[in-house]
């Protein structure tokens, strides 16, 4: 009895470890919480039918190295893992407004790693809202260098600039490059951005 005991155990406890290793949140890094991304959103409920993004928006985890690295084009959006996040339309995905010029920009994590550098994009003007996200259809907005160190916090703020020379829908990206995995964590916000003025990106 004591040896059927000690099997049954060992096998619950195996089990328990390969639940752990599935279950949401399991794989926890980090996500856009200001501007809202469209991941998040789908776990405060906002954007509706959005796979198993809304237990995990923490977790669009791809190769690094973007964009030389990275998810397959029409792949971005979910890490080339949650395909539900790759749908495109104009009016699939709920929109943030999102003023022209310096705008703060928040990462809320839930692991810490030691991190390379992030980097913002946002579509051209002209792109196409009923396609999947592709490289060609960004442009580079800022990168911070984070100097390979740990965040000293699991709160990361960042001064994004908008582009002050269009209005409507756009999509940005937030790619949050690893320094010690070779992978990076990928977040789209579905923007409507307002402006007045323009302003040349180079």
């Amino acid at each position: 009895m004591r040896k059927i005991l000690g099997k049954s155990g060992l096998f619950l406890a195996a089990f328990a470890l390969l639940f752990a290793s599935f279950a949401p949140g399991a794989s926890a890094h980090g996500y856009i919480s200001k501007p809202e991304s469209r991941a998040y959103l789908a776990k405060l409920g906002v954007n509706q039918n959005a796979g198993p993004i809304q237990w995990e928006p923490q977790s669009i985890e791809a190769t690094g190295n973007f964009p030389l690295g990275g998810p397959a084009d029409g792949t971005i959006a979910g890490g080339g893992k949650f395909p539900d996040m790759d749908v495109q339309t104009p009016d699939r995905w709920h929109k943030v407004d999102v003023l022209g010029g310096q705008n703060t920009f928040t990462w809320t994590l839930t692991a810490l790693h030691r991190t390379k550098e992030y980097k913002y994009y946002i579509t051209k003007v002209g792109w196409n809202p009923n396609a999947p996200l592709v490289r060609n259809d960004l442009q580079l907005l800022t990168t911070i260098d984070a100097h390979n160190e740990v965040p000293a916090s699991t709160t990361v703020t960042h001064q994004v600039p908008v582009p002050t020379d269009r209005n409507g829908y756009y999509v940005i990206l937030g790619v949050w490059e690893i320094a010690d995995t070779g992978n990076a964590f990928y977040q789209v916000i579905d923007a409507n951005v307002i402006n007045n003025g323009t302003m040349t990106l180079k």
